[in-house]
């Protein structure tokens, strides 16, 4: 799914190292941040942030953004909290297809 919708190989051996990778433009670090920001128990979104985010990003394209993350986080949670485990359906997608 996230090579359909435009993500690298490069960016998914990476993503443990978003803030320092060169994989990820500005943007898509402040989004991973954001996410991440979201994600923490409580959730702790520092106004820079916020405000760097809303410097690229419209208030139609932050609602939608905010709602994908926090739908997400939802997800997960309830899985998780029911002890719903992956059915492998994933197995090896972020794996990195060979170059060549």
């Amino acid at each position: 799914m996230g090579r359909k919708a435009g993500v690298r190989d490069a960016q998914l051996r990476e993503l443990k190292s978003f803030r320092t990778s060169a994989a990820f433009d500005a943007v898509e670090r402040l989004v991973l941040e954001y996410a991440e920001a979201m994600t923490r128990t409580p959730v702790r979104v520092p106004d820079e942030l916020f405000a760097a985010l809303r410097r690229s990003f419209d208030e139609r394209q932050m609602v939608e953004l905010t709602a994908a993350i926090a739908w997400e986080n939802y997800r997960a949670r309830f899985d998780h909290a029911f002890g719903v485990e992956s059915a492998g359906f994933s197995d090896g997608a972020a794996k990195a297809e060979p170059e060549g």
